[in-house]
């Protein structure tokens, strides 16, 4: 998708993988510093570790506690956070307005934190494997994976988000019945031919939007963050599978 945006821009940029460890990630913040690299994106689990290690924080990133973007400016490493723009495009693709809305997030890690800065004056019901260790700001609840109750919560609720990489490789705890049929289902992950959740939510007449529209938005905003132009929308969109 971002190689797509740079021949389209004329860029002769090139994206590539970086595949960090938790014990290496000091040192490929250090390596970003070098002249050929104009930034980064940074994801599951080093949205949060990485904070400490760059000059500063812009946007949203210091609201959410978590950085997906990295950006250079006169040679300082600034932390940003996509998530939250790409967030805030899928709430207006379902029709969600934040304000007063019941969700349920699956999920209290980095990709968590951005849904709650974009979910401000919503009241959010967190399901976290380890609910004793999410600090997620302005929760109204935070509830284990093993606890009774929350998916009768998410049948009643206007939103459910699942901000944890469950479905790409395996079904999610939720039964069918659960999904609120009245509500909305937004899926961070992404894979292609949509996810077991949103096909499942599709299925049943459920709006929805997937991951694959969150990243066309965030991945637009970091290529401007990058680059200082327009993102060519369109050229990433067809470069994308989903």
């Amino acid at each position: 998708m971002q190689n797509a945006a740079f021949r389209a821009s004329g860029l002769d940029w090139e994206y590539g993988l970086l595949d960090v460890s938790s014990s290496g990630l000091a040192a490929a913040v250090v390596r970003l510093r070098e002249p050929e690299f104009a930034g980064a994106n940074v994801t599951i689990p080093h949205k949060i570790a990485v904070m400490p290690m760059l000059d500063g924080l812009e946007g949203d990133a210091e609201a959410a506690g978590a950085v997906n973007t990295i950006r250079k400016e006169a040679g300082r490493l600034l932390g940003c956070n996509t998530d939250v723009t790409g967030l805030r495009v899928a709430l207006g693709a379902v029709g969600v307005e934040p304000g007063g809305a019941r969700v349920v997030v699956l999920g209290a890690g980095g990709s968590a934190r951005a849904v709650a800065v974009a979910l401000e004056g919503a009241r959010v019901t967190y399901v976290a494997r380890r609910p004793e260790a999410a600090a997620i700001p302005g929760a109204e609840a935070v509830m284990g994976w093993d606890e009774p109750g929350w998916q009768r919560l998410v049948r009643h609720a206007d939103l459910l988000i699942n901000a944890t990489p469950l479905g790409r490789r395996e079904e999610m705890p939720l039964r069918p019945g659960f999904l609120p049929p009245r509500g909305a289902v937004i899926d961070l992950v992404y894979v292609p031919g949509g996810t077991p959740l949103v096909r499942r939510a599709r299925a049943l007449g459920i709006r929805c939007a997937d991951g694959w529209s969150v990243l066309l938005a965030q991945g637009a905003a970091a290529f401007q963050a990058w680059t200082g132009r327009p993102a060519p929308i369109e050229a990433m969109r067809e470069a994308l599978p989903g």
